[in-house]
């Protein structure tokens, strides 16, 4: 199934300079123009870590694994002109194209998530993600606490301290 994030996703990775990881967890990940325009915005405010993001994504870049895609379809459009009201650009996009193409989508912005549940869109965020990681033994229990502590410092407001409770045996 394909994933599209926002940019909470790409952030929290991103600012503790382990966007790689989530490359090993899906060989594409998309996101949407609206997101883009904000992790540029994001650098252009200082946030270092998007700076060479750019070279990762296609088709910025012939090799790159995150995939920009665009709203293509008048009921995208649609849907993405009644989120506005309530959710940022790069949310209300992500969730338009989740919704029309049956995808999932990752954030951690709670109205956005709670909006992808009356929606039908599976939704996850970087908890989830980082629990992925563990399950197909990417990194370790104690990597995955690590990194999810490094997050945290970095800015990340996550609801737990440790990954132990989420990961599936």
């Amino acid at each position: 199934m394909a994933v599209i994030a926002n940019t909470t996703l790409i952030s929290n990775f991103g600012a503790a300079n382990r966007l790689s990881l989530l490359r090993s967890l899906w060989d594409r990940l998309y996101i949407s123009e609206q997101v883009l325009a904000e992790i540029q915005a994001g650098w252009q405010e200082g946030h270092l870590f998007y700076e060479d993001i750019e070279y990762q994504i296609y088709p910025l870049r012939d090799d790159g694994w995150l995939h920009l895609t665009t709203l293509r379809t008048a009921d995208e459009f649609r849907l993405y002109g009644e989120l506005l009201g309530r959710l940022h650009h790069g949310e209300a996009s992500c969730l338009a194209i989740a919704h029309h193409r049956g995808w999932t989508f990752f954030s951690d912005d709670n109205l956005a998530r709670q909006t992808a549940r009356r929606l039908e869109i599976p939704v996850s965020g970087t908890l989830g993600a980082l629990a992925l990681l563990i399950e197909r033994k990417v990194v370790t229990l104690e990597d995955g606490d690590g990194l999810l502590r490094e997050m945290i410092s970095a800015g990340y407001f996550s609801p737990v301290t440790s990954l132990r409770d989420l990961v599936r045996g």
